[in-house]
């Protein structure tokens, strides 16, 4: 980020960017705007186990037991069918978090905010078509954010004109000897914008290309979008987003991640009885949208979180602080 702006100008950058990105995404996937938990209850299944490796942050209260959401991804599929929304409509929310055990660096810290997005479909939009389509239409409200923004003139990023589509297995047939986030970079480096279709499933490999929780999104059917940040130098997932397990691939899933003991949970029962409707969604990153638009160099930037004592003192030291 250029440092001759001052720090209110940074601030109300920020506002103008979060307002104008959620005015575009809500206008081209026909979205409403809706409170959502902080926490849920640990027994309803509604938490989002991400990997499964990752602890929640809980507390007990009158003898239950709640976590602090990891995201919002069985919640909102659980608040389309409650609150009503007609195929093709949906839900647009600030989902804060923290996650404790993730590994802080120049784009992650402990405070987890991002926009949750959930929209009610028909069996036939399951399919790598409307997932295509529907990725095209948040990039596109990214690009509509940046013209917008171009009124100041700190602001230099230039994006591909479109998204490059390729599935995990076609990225590991690329480049066999590399790893997947390494496999990430050089695709990312070539095309500018990347959407990698097919993350959790493993590959020929025998490895997935990363971890993805088995009850939210089908493997087959979910991606994550990655642009080039000529600031950082680097891939940055702007977003992991699919399509919905239905009530057959939820228990595929479940199988392959010796999952099967969820089953019993009101929200998996929900979806194997048909009592939720088809959905697709996801999690936006606010802070990577912000640093990727304002040529931030750390998350510190434009997230109000807190360090530790050494990464603190370095970012003071940087100026970043």
């Amino acid at each position: 980020m250029k440092k001759e702006i001052s720090y209110l100008e940074l601030v109300l950058a920020i506002d103008e960017i979060k307002k104008k990105f959620e005015s575009e995404l809500s206008k081209r996937l026909c979205l409403t705007k809706v409170q959502s938990p902080l926490f849920v209850k640990v027994d309803s299944g509604l938490q989002d186990c991400l990997s499964g490796t990752e602890k929640a942050i809980g507390f007990v209260k009158d003898g239950e037991s709640y976590e602090i959401v990891h995201s919002l991804a069985k919640w909102k599929r659980d608040a389309l069918g409650r609150y009503g929304f007609k195929v093709h409509t949906g839900l647009l929310t600030d989902m804060k978090a923290i996650r404790r055990d993730e590994i802080v660096d120049d784009i992650h810290s402990m405070y987890v905010e991002q926009w949750d997005w959930e929209k009610v479909i028909t069996h036939e939009d399951r399919c790598i078509s409307y997932l295509k389509q529907t990725v095209r239409s948040i990039y596109s409200s990214l690009k509509a954010t940046l013209k917008y923004m171009k009124k100041y003139s700190f602001i230099t990023l230039e994006l591909p004109k479109k998204v490059k589509f390729i599935t995990s297995q076609e990225l590991e047939d690329m480049y066999p000897e590399h790893t997947p986030k390494e496999r990430e970079e050089l695709i990312t480096e070539s095309y500018g914008a990347v959407f990698i279709i097919g993350i959790g499933d493993k590959l020929k490999s025998g490895s997935p290309h990363d971890l993805r929780s088995p009850d939210y999104d089908d493997w087959s059917l979910d991606g994550d979008l990655l642009i080039y940040d000529p600031a950082l130098k680097k891939a940055i997932e702007i977003t992991s987003m699919g399509i919905r397990v239905d009530e057959i691939s939820i228990m595929s899933q479940l199988e392959k991640a010796h999952a099967l003991d969820r089953v019993k949970l009101p929200y998996h029962q929900k979806i194997i009885k048909k009592e939720l409707p088809y959905t697709i969604g996801g999690g936006i990153g606010i802070s990577r949208i912000l640093m990727l638009i304002l040529g931030s160099s750390h998350i510190a930037e434009v997230q109000a979180s807190h360090w530790d004592t050494k990464t603190t003192k370095l970012l003071k030291e940087k100026k970043v602080l």
